[in-house]
């Protein structure tokens, strides 16, 4: 009798679920025991102790993975934990945009699925995470490549993170190693620049002639003189830059130190990354912005000066 009565808790459908499709979440780290109540709480089942002990009586079908399921509705005991044992997660679209710095890829991927971003930050500045990764550095900054991708909503930080560097890993073909190498870029050199070209302009057709500017600085043993190696030395949120902040004590400071910064500043895209190997051929060693959008470019001194002045009268222009 007592195997009868099993027997229908286990196979009988609707005995125990819901008539309607229900959604549960499933977070990382939850027990069986508290996956059953939370179906109970959003209505999946009506008495979590018969899914319980459905788990217990098929022990393998209580190791259910994180994710956000949608239970379909009438389904037996069995049935129900089988489903959730057995379904694919759900994929989260997200897109990343060019120029993230890694906490900001950080936050964004918390918000969208079931990490969070303190464990993220750790995750891309864990040794064991950047040398399985091959990234020779103190942190993953600079190698996790924007764009649109599906995520399970249930990926680990290393997991979402590790992907992310592959993606670059992939972009980043022999052909254009082939390139970096004959110019005497490294990876992280590499990196570093379209980090800073990424950081300058939003427009693509601008940035083969952005970093012929920084190049030509190099070639003349100039200081880059780079305004976002600054923000990225002052950390937080990006603002309008002080006199005063041009003297932050950091080694990412291109107005202080000569060359480039320790690191890339930002997570660039693959027309930044393009344009430090193929760069503009022009004689270039200053810009500003116009104001407009974009930039003036000039080779001497005093073309510069009159590029700031057509500068400062477009700002003006703007807050009159």
């Amino acid at each position: 009798m007592a195997s009868a009565a099993l027997c229908g808790m286990l196979f009988i459908p609707g005995i125990n679920t819901a008539d309607r499709p229900t959604g549960i979440t499933v977070h990382r780290g939850m027990g069986f025991m508290e996956i059953a109540g939370e179906m109970q709480r959003k209505g999946a089942i009506r008495n979590r102790w018969q899914t319980i002990i459905a788990g217990r009586a098929i022990p393998g079908l209580h190791n259910i993975k994180p994710g956000r399921y949608t239970v379909p509705p009438g389904m037996s005991n069995y049935l129900l934990l089988r489903y959730l044992h057995t379904h694919p997660q759900d994929e989260v679209r997200v897109t990343i945009p060019e120029g993230l710095e890694q906490r900001e890829i950080a936050l964004l991927l918390s918000s969208k699925l079931d990490m969070d971003s303190a464990g993220f930050m750790a995750a891309v500045r864990d040794p064991a995470f950047l040398g399985k990764n091959g990234i020779s550095d103190s942190s993953a900054e600079g190698y996790l490549f924007p764009g649109t991708y599906n995520f399970a909503w249930s990926d680990t930080p290393e997991e979402a993170a590790g992907f992310l560097v592959r993606q670059f890993k992939k972009f980043y073909s022999d052909s254009l190693q082939s390139i970096a190498a004959s110019k005497g870029l490294t990876e992280k050199t590499l990196l570093t620049l379209a980090s800073i070209v990424e950081a300058e302009t939003p427009l693509d057709e601008e940035k083969p002639v952005v970093a012929s500017v920084y190049l030509n600085r190099l070639k003349k043993n100039m200081r880059l003189q780079a305004d976002p190696t600054v923000q990225f030395a002052l950390g937080g949120e990006d603002r309008l830059l002080y006199y005063k902040d041009l003297a932050v004590d950091s080694p990412y400071n291109t107005y202080l130190h000569p060359g480039l910064p320790p690191g890339p500043i930002c997570n660039p895209g693959a027309a930044s990354i393009k344009a430090v190997l193929n760069p503009a051929e022009t004689g270039y060693i200053y810009f500003v912005a116009t104001g407009k959008g974009g930039h003036y470019f000039a080779s001497t001194l005093a073309e510069h000066a009159e590029n700031v002045r057509k500068y400062r009268l477009a700002r003006k222009s703007t807050t009159e």
